[in-house]
């Protein structure tokens, strides 16, 4: 998912502040040369929208890696980890500086960032200060086209979201004409792109707008969709833009089916639409929500969640989870430095609670599996992944 560009100043900022932190090694937090070094106590950075608008879409992993690490800290294990976060409210001006003060922190790997467009931003200072780093969340193809050697993301892209929700209506509603809305976040774009080609490719008439992020008024858009009378709407954005949107277009008067994708997967958009306008929208995501699992791993997640938590999983949960499961495995193996711990992590092969992981070369994860979800009765529901998905 994304976020704002970074504006050069701050890319400026970055580089001055990062040949300064590379030099060193992370000071306590970094081990020997990937093994040994017993007793230490090891700090992974979460980096994410903790405190604005769209935090309910980050907290529930960072909610999961904070799970992960107190289980194996409860072990009593030789080397602890520290989870320290770093709330960037999802805005890569505040991203870069945040990742240098993880640097000089000493943190030995990153879960994170939670959004795209922060991840767009910091990266090349992960990069720099040799920092490896698994996303639960982030989800622009063009992350994995940088040539990172510490980047990883354990959730199928963009490329596969627009198509995989794009197929699922079509199936379900057999939809003859589409509308496109995206508002001018990275994310929003890049989500919205993939749908547009994905409906041209299905040879479904597809009709396009945009509006900016700040903007609360959508009349505009609300009015060119209703003029073109499309049977399916797509937005690519986040919860409390969508949520904002549906309420207008239902009030408008238009009722074809609404759909988005992981960036709208929260009670946001049903607080912002409210519930009449909302029942009934279909959101997409890479992400493996443990709605009403009743055996098996994801029922153990559940239980173990809610007790700690004393709320249900949510969105990217349990790829929170899997993501520090990661570093947990890196670090239990001996890997205590920043280089053996992207060793591991980069050639693991893990039976996630979200999935079956394991990365391509590029950081990218073997597995690009989409589930849909439906607002029935007012809450959130999983129908299942989008090849066999039906709306209820």
């Amino acid at each position: 998912m994304v976020r704002k560009r970074l504006v050069a100043t701050a890319a400026v900022l970055a580089g001055a502040l990062v040949l300064s932190a590379c030099g060193g090694g992370g000071g306590s937090s970094t081990g020997g040369s990937g093994g040994g070094g017993g007793g230490q106590t090891l700090k992974i950075g979460f980096m994410g929208d903790l405190t604005g608008e769209n935090s309910g879409i980050v907290i529930p992993p960072k909610n999961g890696a904070t799970l992960a690490i107190d289980e194996y800290n409860a072990t009593n294990p030789a080397n602890k980890i520290e989870l320290v976060p770093y709330d960037s409210q999802g805005s890569a001006d505040q991203a870069v500086p945040l990742i240098t003060q993880g640097i000089n922190d000493g943190i030995v790997g990153l879960i994170g960032p939670a959004f795209s467009g922060e991840s767009k931003a910091v990266g090349p200072v992960l990069e720099q200060g040799e920092i490896p780093s698994v996303s639960p969340s982030a989800t622009n193809p063009g992350l994995a086209n940088n040539g990172w050697k510490y980047w990883h993301r354990i959730v199928a892209n963009d490329v596969d979201q627009g198509p995989g929700i794009v197929d699922f209506l079509i199936r379900a509603t057999t939809a003859k004409k589409a509308y496109v809305i995206s508002d001018d976040q990275e994310y929003s774009v890049g989500l919205a792109d993939s749908s547009f080609k994905a409906f041209q490719d299905k040879g479904v008439a597809v009709e396009r707008d945009q509006f900016a992020q700040a903007a609360s008024d959508y009349s505009s858009t609300v009015a060119k969709v209703s003029a073109a009378a499309p049977d399916v709407i797509v937005y690519g954005g986040y919860y409390a833009q969508a949520g904002r949107l549906l309420k207008q277009l239902r009030d408008a008067g238009i009722k074809a089916p609404f759909a988005s994708g992981d960036g709208s997967l929260d009670p946001g958009i049903i607080q912002g639409a409210g519930a009449p306008a909302a029942e009934g929208a279909i959101l997409g995501c890479p992400c493996n929500i443990p709605f009403g699992a009743q055996t098996g791993a994801l029922k153990d997640f559940t239980d173990k969640y809610k007790a700690k938590f004393n709320v249900d999983p949510a969105i990217y949960s349990t790829e929170g989870y899997d993501a520090a499961t990661l570093f947990i495995n890196a670090i239990k193996g001996g890997a205590t430095d920043k280089a053996a711990i992207n060793t591991a992590i980069s050639s693991a092969k893990l039976t996630g609670v979200s999935k079956e992981i394991s990365f391509k070369p590029n950081g990218e994860p073997n597995s690009n599996s989409i589930f849909i979800y439906q607002v029935k009765n007012g809450a959130l529901t999983l129908l299942g992944p989008s090849g066999e998905a039906k709306l209820g």
